[in-house]
């Protein structure tokens, strides 16, 4: 079970710019809980996202000792991942693919054809500085846009970026909030029993309301790798205007921790964390 925690999520929407060293104290904080990974921030464009525009200065001021968590980043194109595979802290380049091809023009300025290039580019520089390429299929339980989608595109989407491009972790993206567990099941079902030697992951967004069964949908599917941010803040600002949030971490270790899955958690450094983002996003 891994369970991953997105403050780059949570922070990039917000409209008041948090300094860095409230970053900083924050992350480090969330190195003490004993989540699998962090998702720390993003080389992406500042104009679009000036909130992470000193993405660079955190990593290299936080506390990496001491602690077995994992920092992941965000990149939309191959100068970001130039930049991001320069520091040693980072283990995870994540990369947002998109179906639809409204939102991935949107999203990182770019066609999905043209996608498709930069993954296999930014995979081929992975592999040679020796970091692991996680891919965001976003947009894989619905469309806002009007583009064309159906749970059979999804699934023809990441069957052709599981053989054609060797992705080994791919994580299923509702990106907008519309996936309900019956399609989240299917999906999941289909693929994992499909690539059993692939690792899925659920990044879910959703109202307070029916978290539970998203990822208890998901969960039952075999899924085993999640996505969260504390208080469930955050969600895509460059989706749909009327943004769900993501699932709270805290929730979801709840949920697990029924099902009796090892997570590991520090208990007062995750309380720590539910303090310090109730100040930050206030």
């Amino acid at each position: 079970m891994k369970i991953i925690e997105c403050p780059r999520d949570a922070m990039q929407g917000f409209s008041k710019f948090i300094p860095t060293d409230k970053k900083i104290d924050y992350i480090n904080e969330l190195l003490k809980v004993g989540f699998d990974t962090i998702d720390v921030g993003s080389f992406v464009s500042k104009e679009k996202i000036p909130q992470l525009a000193d993405t660079s200065n955190v990593i290299k001021s936080i506390n990496m000792n001491n602690t077995t968590t994992k920092l992941l980043v965000i990149v939309g194109n191959e100068r970001g991942a130039n930049e991001a595979v320069n520091f040693d802290e980072i283990s995870y380049l994540g990369f947002p693919f998109s179906i639809s091809e409204t939102f991935q023009k949107r999203n990182i300025n770019s066609s999905v054809k043209d996608s498709l290039k930069r993954l296999e580019n930014i995979q081929n520089l992975c592999v040679k500085s020796n970091k692991k390429l996680v891919t965001y299929l976003s947009m894989a339980f619905g469309n806002p846009y009007g583009d064309e989608w159906s749970i059979y595109i999804v699934a023809h989407w990441a069957e052709k970026l599981l053989k054609e491009f060797g992705i080994n972790i791919l994580s299923l993206s509702d990106t907008i909030g519309t996936s309900n567990p019956k399609v989240i099941n299917w999906l999941f079902t289909k693929l994992i029993n499909e690539f059993p030697d692939v690792e899925f992951g659920a990044h879910l967004h959703s109202s307070a309301s029916n978290f539970k069964e998203k990822i208890q949908a998901a969960y039952n599917a075999g899924c085993r790798r999640f996505d969260g941010s504390i208080l469930g803040i955050g969600g895509c600002p460059l989706a749909d205007d009327n943004l769900v949030g993501n699932i709270p971490t805290e929730k979801m270790i709840e949920i697990f921790e029924k099902k009796s899955e090892n997570l590991s958690i520090n208990k007062e450094a995750l309380n720590n964390s539910l303090k310090i983002a109730s100040k930050i996003f206030q």
